[in-house]
């Protein structure tokens, strides 16, 4: 089975950066779109970001400028590069894949719609 597996949260202060890992650790299959949603404490669920296979990228109007999405088709591995990282950031932070293309024409909002999601990892950003 899929088993995707985030790494890289940590606490840091505002202003700080962060680089989060996402690989999968199971069956490998094409993911056509992967991505990042969080979900902070009490709220629902966001999207952050949004690549496919063919390098086509979505970012949340909060992620813009800060948040650097990346991915290794070869490894099926997924990255998320944060810079100026702001106390509203803290969330649990999650990766998710797709291999069904229909997702990839949706922006970053449907990743938390994907069929395949990891166990998340801890950012938290004080001020």
């Amino acid at each position: 089975q899929v088993q995707l597996m985030e790494s890289g949260g940590d606490s840091v202060q505002a202003g700080g950066s962060l680089n989060l890992s996402c690989v999968n650790v199971g069956l490998s299959i094409d993911y056509n779109c992967m991505g990042w949603f969080r979900q902070a404490a009490g709220k629902e669920g966001e999207g952050v970001a949004r690549i496919n296979s063919d390098g086509d990228i979505s970012y949340a109007e909060s992620a813009k400028g800060r948040f650097t999405v990346s991915r290794d088709n070869a490894k099926g591995a997924l990255f998320l590069q944060m810079n100026s990282l702001k106390p509203e950031d803290t969330a649990m932070y999650y990766c998710a894949s797709a291999s069904a293309s229909r997702w990839c024409k949706n922006d970053y909002r449907y990743v938390l719609r994907y069929a395949y999601r990891g166990q998340g990892t801890q950012v938290t950003v004080s001020s």
